[in-house]
């Protein structure tokens, strides 16, 4: 709606050299002015002769456009060149990307009163009949109608897809399936690139050192050992600890060594598991692993030579162990003489969680794996951590699994990198985690839940009734689009999850999530409400 309207613009600053150039007013709205005028008082009156004044008022009658604003703006012209002053400006709204005339094409620009053509790569003002003349000239046109192999980038945290028809769609996209799906920072990357660098095999490599002396000092243990992988730093405790034929480790049934490793210390290390039922909690009754340590005098019997305990725990929903179970369990495997090994691959965030410094949590541990990619955000890299005698053997067993990297510390460079700066705002992750439980538990629906008490990192597990609606399904829908929510939510938003079982769907945080990720996933999951009961 066009409204015609009087408005007086007052223009301040006025200086001597203005005197003699015009003044041309530019409405920003593409409309004429009919029957308008400019009217100014005559400089030569209300003072001597030659004065200047301060400021003078200029009375436009033209077509404005409702949201737009007046402006008080400030004469910057100089004598050798006129230039336009704009009376006033409109401020970009998000719901025109969703206009038939702007899909595809439109979105916000580098300031508020800004749009941003994706076809011209041009920064537009954002008033709707300028975008709208814009769209209907023959180089947008023509630009549009070509197909552009190597598309503008999309700012503001967005993402371009095609549809199956050819049509660009702008999306919003945030990644929930893992926090090993972060992108290394442009800082990370200088570090990376600036790190000295030497042959790891042989030990010289300066960065490396660096990082293996900052977690073992970190951690209060002796000595530790950088390797490529996770998986690949537990399989070395593992097999360290359990250096004789028939060997035996005690695991949690529901633990990642058990679940997610592909059965690697059998395959590989030819050691026996033997899984001891994990509570809700993470932890196992320690009066059952007292039974289930072997006998060494049976010679039918494995012997049982290692107990792994996992935290933060995945499977229970990235929960950090008790400290006083954890004490509890140092004191039985001294009493029995057996090592523990500790799974920390999220060490850093169970720290966050239970208040306390990592070297606290593994303080009855004998070794110790602590990953630098998930939570923290390094593209690869974990450490192996023990005593030195330990860290000896388990450089042996680095080698012959094909972990002796040489020029390795462009990678622990990224490693130091985000100890120092990822792991000091782990907090805000814990948060955004439990921001997407609560927008969850807020619906009251029972085909899909989630326990707030149960987030104590940047898990969340989404629990599905698996009658209404399964894992599988609810991924689909989290990752699918319609019409109809489109028009509600007013953006595009496309949730990625993990089923991890039939019946739960796992959303984890990390640094590459903003808060307007989290504000967009919160709304679509509430948005789903519909779908889900």
């Amino acid at each position: 709606m066009v409204d015609r309207k009087k408005k007086d613009v007052v223009v301040t600053n006025m200086k001597e050299e203005y005197i003699g150039h015009s003044i041309e007013v530019t409405p920003f709205a593409d409309s004429e002015i009919e029957g308008g005028s400019l009217s100014m008082g005559s400089l030569e009156d209300g003072g001597p002769a030659g004065a200047v004044p301060t400021q003078m008022t200029v009375s436009v009658e033209e077509g404005i456009e409702e949201g737009a604003e007046m402006e008080v703006v400030e004469m910057k012209h100089s004598p050798e060149k006129k230039r336009k002053v704009r009376i006033y400006s409109q401020k970009f709204r998000k719901e025109w990307i969703h206009l038939k005339e702007f899909q595809g094409w439109l979105t916000e620009g580098i300031t508020d009163d800004r749009a941003h053509c994706t076809v011209c790569d041009k920064e537009l003002l954002a008033g709707k009949s300028e975008l709208i003349k814009h769209s209907r000239g023959k180089k947008h046109r023509t630009l549009a109608a070509k197909s552009n192999p190597n598309p503008p980038p999309v700012q503001h945290g967005l993402s371009r897809v095609i549809d199956e028809d050819g049509m660009p769609h702008l999306l919003r996209i945030v990644d929930l399936r893992s926090d090993t799906v972060t992108q290394p920072s442009r800082e990370m990357k200088k570090a990376m690139m600036e790190a000295t660098l030497g042959d790891d095999v042989f030990s010289e490599d300066p960065t490396v050192k660096t990082l293996e002396d900052r977690v073992a000092q970190m951690l209060q243990k002796e000595a530790a050992l950088f390797v490529p992988s996770g998986t690949m730093a537990n399989l070395i405790c593992v097999m360290t600890h359990c250096w004789g034929r028939g060997s035996e480790a005690i695991v949690g049934d529901q633990s990642h060594l058990h679940l997610w490793a592909q059965g690697g210390m059998a395959q590989i290390g030819s050691v026996h598991h033997r899984t001891i039922k994990n509570l809700p909690d993470g932890t196992f009754s320690l009066n059952e692993v007292r039974g289930l340590v072997r006998d060494e005098h049976d010679a039918q019997s494995p012997l049982t030579s290692l107990i792994c305990v996992e935290n933060p725990h995945h499977n229970a929903g990235g929960k950090a162990i008790p400290l006083n179970w954890m004490d509890e369990l140092g004191a039985m495997c001294s009493e029995l003489g057996l090592p523990l090994h500790c799974d920390g691959a999220r060490l850093i965030n169970a720290s966050v969680a239970l208040g306390t410094s990592p070297a606290r949590i593994v303080q009855a541990c004998d070794s110790v794996s602590l990953c630098l990619n998930k939570g923290l955000g390094a593209p690869m890299g974990s450490l192996v951590i023990g005593t030195k005698e330990f860290i000896a053997k388990a450089k042996r067993l680095r080698k012959v699994l094909g972990g002796g990297l040489h020029q390795s510390g462009i990678v622990a460079a990224a490693g130091l990198w985000a100890l120092d700066h990822v792991a000091p705002r782990l907090s805000w992750d814990h948060t955004h985690a439990r921001a997407l439980a609560q927008s969850v538990c807020e619906e009251h629906s029972s085909a899909v839940t989630v326990n707030l008490k149960d987030v104590h990192t940047n898990v969340v597990l989404l629990h599905c009734d698996n009658i209404r609606v399964n894992a599988k399904k609810l991924c689909q829908r989290l990752a699918s689009v319609t019409d109809e929510e489109s028009e509600e939510l007013s953006e595009q938003i496309v949730v990625m999850a993990l089923a991890i079982s039939d019946t739960t769907v796992r959303l984890v945080t990390h640094c590459d999530i903003r808060k307007e990720d989290v504000r967009s996933a919160t709304r679509k999951l509430k948005c789903l409400k519909y779908s889900c009961r």
